[in-house]
């Protein structure tokens, strides 16, 4: 699963990804520094993790991981071409989520591409050209649905309201993912024409140090602003934050933390919110050889739980063993967990919840 960090130009972007990946995206004072779109892969941070390490005492933990995507900042005009749109657009499609970084501090020394700091005006920059780009797309399907519609296609002619109601509304300023559908409507239609704007958000509010936990007066517009929108909002001190990264003790990582009034850092925050925004969750195996976090979508049963390890695991599927997280940590290991009757075996049909410890038994 991937998400892409947007914005406009020169608002802490990339200095958010080094944050997050510790790959040393060139980060500058000036537009278009990112040009090439810097991936990384992050760490989950997941305590659950480490406490079945501490009890297990396997060779290798391997934790669960998100792909973040660094994309070149946009600017006015994008959906026209202007500056790296096309390009921006580009990769923002091949996106699961958007984590929108917005400037929400004041500071001289730091140019902005407008000339001036307005995360509410920036934030419609940018939904304008996605909008634009969703409306230029609808448009085109648009004109191949109305041919089949007029022959009398039901399905044409049920595809062709929608996408008509999803023009209007882009027209009026409003993305897509504020949109009502039905969940055959969502399914069926909305889904597969994979518009920008139909994915999920996290506004990302980039604070100075002394904002950093309580946020400010730009950070309180934000919340307002997309208070209908169905999005998560976090505030981070992505100046703050670089600087916390770049000590390699952690006792110093700590104090540092104190100071500024965080009980950890704000990307393993950020991380996890983008994990929660991608609709996922974790379960783990537990054995001597490798303890293990394994990402699959909220609401997966256990034959699609087993596929993620291994097609096969899905396709032979018989049983799974599955043990409750809080039943593991406080009985200790599998086998008291077997002996006191909370391991429970479960078929084909069975949900899997966050944090199950899971053993799969398969046949091919």
């Amino acid at each position: 699963m991937k998400a892409g960090i947007v914005g406009l130009p020169n608002v802490g972007k990339s200095t958010l990804f080094n944050c997050l990946s510790n790959a040393k995206a060139q980060s500058a004072n000036f537009p278009f520094c990112t040009i090439e779109p810097n991936v990384g892969v992050v760490n989950v941070p997941d305590p659950r993790l480490e406490k079945l390490e501490s009890l297990v005492n396997p060779e290798r933990v391997i934790p669960a991981t998100v792909e973040i995507v660094d994309i070149a900042g946009l600017v006015k005009g994008a959906s026209k071409g202007e500056g790296l749109g096309n390009q921006f657009l580009a990769n923002i499609r091949e996106t699961d989520a958007i984590i929108h970084v917005l400037r929400c501090f004041d500071n001289d020394n730091i140019v902005h591409v407008d000339g001036s700091v307005d995360p509410i005006r920036d934030k419609e920059t940018i939904d304008i050209e996605l909008q634009l780009k969703d409306l230029d797309a609808v448009e085109k399907k648009l004109d191949k649905v109305k041919r089949a519609s007029r022959t009398g296609n039901k399905e044409a002619q049920k595809e062709e309201a929608i996408l008509l109601k999803i023009k209007e509304q882009l027209e009026g300023g409003i993305s897509v993912r504020a949109i009502e559908f039905t969940d055959d409507e969502r399914e069926e239609i909305v889904s597969q024409l994979q518009l920008i704007t139909d994915k999920p958000v996290l506004y990302v509010c980039n604070v100075d140090e002394g904002a950093a936990v309580s946020g400010n007066a730009y950070v309180e517009k934000v919340k307002a602003t997309v208070a209908n929108e169905n999005a998560e909002v976090i505030i981070l001190a992505v100046g703050t934050e670089a600087d916390i990264n770049e000590l390699e003790d952690y006792e110093e990582r700590q104090m540092f933390l104190q100071d500024v009034g965080l009980e950890e850092p704000g990307a393993a925050v950020l991380i996890r919110a983008a994990y929660k925004l991608l609709n996922q969750q974790t379960y783990f195996t537990a054995g001597e050889k490798e303890v293990r976090a394994w990402t699959i979508p909220i609401g997966a049963t256990g034959p699609q739980a087993a596929g993620i390890i291994h097609t096969d695991f899905e396709k032979g599927f018989i049983r799974a063993e599955v043990i409750a997280y809080s039943d593991y940590v406080a009985l200790g290991s599998e086998t008291k967990a077997r002996e006191a009757g909370k391991l429970n075996v479960e078929g084909k049909n069975y949900v899997v919840k966050d944090g199950d410890v899971m053993h799969f038994l398969f046949n091919v």
